[in-house]
């Protein structure tokens, strides 16, 4: 197989924490499927927050895991979101958002001590995450005539395919999922079923 078609990242929303010399480091862990998503958590944690100094987070999107953001929110640079990214990083995670969010203690912490207390706060926050392993899937679209249902079916029995939605009718139509490592096996076989028709809609 030329390319991996699987991905780590967490089921659900996870905590950790960090104290330094008085500043507690708060780790928010957020499963995310878009860069969408983190305008309305930060907004909830800075509601949340309301005395915290900073908001610092990373992220890290798609299952070849190419697209990550890093804020330090005020810290300085380099101090905050990249130590985060590289928990991320270190870890293989993607499709994740971590925020930080810092009550400052009254003590400079210096860079390495910032380093240090948001790279920790991030890792407890992975600790404290169940992480799942995910297959790469495409969605396609299958229309057919009423005629090929059975052998239509057949197939998806066989190569044990997820079906997202289904529409029987004169003219059918199944959305399902297929693992990018089995794809060229089933449209070899949807190439040989008669009066069927498929579209690619995306990849998940």
């Amino acid at each position: 197989m030329l390319f991996d078609d699987t991905y780590k990242t967490i089921t659900a929303p996870a905590e950790g924490l960090f104290k330094d010399r008085g500043s507690k480091f708060i780790a928010f862990a957020y499963p995310i499927r878009s860069e969408d998503e983190v305008k309305p958590i930060l907004a909830q944690l800075r509601s949340a927050h309301g005395k915290a100094r900073h908001f610092c987070w990373a992220l890290r999107l798609s299952p070849d895991r190419s697209i990550f953001r890093i804020q330090d929110d005020g810290e300085p640079s380099g101090t905050a979101g990249r130590p985060i990214l590289n928990t991320l990083l270190s870890t293989d995670l993607t499709n994740i958002l971590i925020v930080v969010v810092r009550y400052f203690g009254g003590t400079l912490l210096g860079v390495p001590g910032l380093i240090n207390a948001y790279k920790s706060a991030a890792i407890e926050a992975i600790q404290a995450a169940e992480i799942v392993e995910k297959t790469v899937n495409d969605v396609y679209e299958l229309t057919f005539d009423y005629l090929s249902m059975n052998d239509v079916m057949r197939l998806f029995k066989e190569e044990q395919l997820h079906i997202l939605s289904q529409e029987f009718d004169n003219s059918c139509s199944i959305k399902f999922e297929v693992r990018k490592a089995q794809l060229n096996q089933v449209l070899g076989k949807i190439e040989k079923i008669d009066g069927v028709k498929l579209s690619y809609l995306h990849t998940v």
